[in-house]
């Protein structure tokens, strides 16, 4: 449990940077590669596991727009913005999925299963909202 607690501060706070102290004036700076230690190690693995975790839980759509993005909580932040609604906007999508069922006729060219599967995505997408 502490474990998912701490990815979910990389994703909403950043990535952990491992940084040094030199010179007389207390300047920090990140480390290289080569300086980090184990605890730097642990701290960077999780940087890693919270981006792979938000990056497998979105779609193809999602991972092309989030894909330029280098930290969690650029993808974060950028996931949080895209799926925000404003009361106007879900209005607008009951309006129209309300429309869309009012007017739901089977295709020409669409099976019996084709047919209840947009039926029940219509439905549930109502439903949601």
């Amino acid at each position: 449990m502490a474990e998912d607690s701490e990815l979910w501060d990389v994703i909403c706070d950043g990535a952990f940077v491992p940084m040094k102290t030199i010179g007389e004036l207390a300047v920090t700076v990140p480390k290289t590669r080569k300086e980090y230690n184990d605890v730097d190690r642990k701290a960077i693995e999780k940087n890693f596991r919270a981006k792979k975790i938000l990056l497998c839980g979105i779609g193809p759509d999602e991972y092309n727009k989030i894909s330029a993005y280098q930290s969690t909580k650029e993808i974060w932040d950028s996931l949080q913005t895209a799926h925000e609604e404003t009361t106007q906007v879900k209005q607008s999508k009951i309006d129209m999925l309300t429309t869309e069922y009012e007017l739901f006729r089977i295709k020409d060219d669409e099976s019996i299963k084709d047919m209840h599967t947009r039926f029940t995505s219509i439905i549930n997408e109502l439903y949601s909202l």
